[in-house]
């Protein structure tokens, strides 16, 4: 876990900050996500349909389960100093690059491309690639845009 101080946050723009803990994305959080969302598409939840018809022959992980970690990822490996508060602003780009495989472990790296002060805190956008295990393409490309709050 890095913790930067919010008042020089300025200081580290340009800079990958951190790369998180990997995690397993199981088919037991893939059905989870599926139930919360109500997309059942049977790419995600039906393995033996996916080893016959998918070109990727087995469950796939939904985009939006893979962004949805970024939070997960971000807590465990960015932390602000002298923050009483901070909050999710959205999203400015995401790119689903890679299908991401039942049983296969993600990571994040956390690139701080830029810093503005707003009332009471700032403003900072994060570059979030997030990474799996053994392959060269990233699963997803973010522009995380968060708020963070003195």
């Amino acid at each position: 876990m890095v913790v930067l101080p919010l008042d020089s946050l300025g200081d580290y723009v340009g800079q990958e900050l951190a790369v998180s803990d990997w995690l397993t994305i199981t088919q037991d959080r893939i059905n989870q996500f599926a139930d919360a969302t109500g997309d059942h598409q049977w790419i995600h939840l039906d393995a033996e349909r996916a080893a016959r018809e998918s070109p990727f022959k087995n469950t796939i992980a939904h985009g939006f389960l893979t962004l949805s970690l970024i939070p997960y990822f971000k807590n465990l490996s960015v932390s602000y100093s002298g923050v009483k508060m901070g909050v999710n602003y959205g999203t400015n780009r995401v790119r689903f690059m890679a299908p991401v495989a039942v049983n296969s472990r993600l990571r994040a790296r956390f690139k701080l491309l830029s810093v503005e002060p707003i009332a009471g805190g700032a403003q900072t956008v994060f570059e979030v690639t997030i990474e799996i295990e053994g392959h060269s393409k990233p699963a997803c490309v973010a522009e995380l845009v968060t708020r963070a709050y003195a």
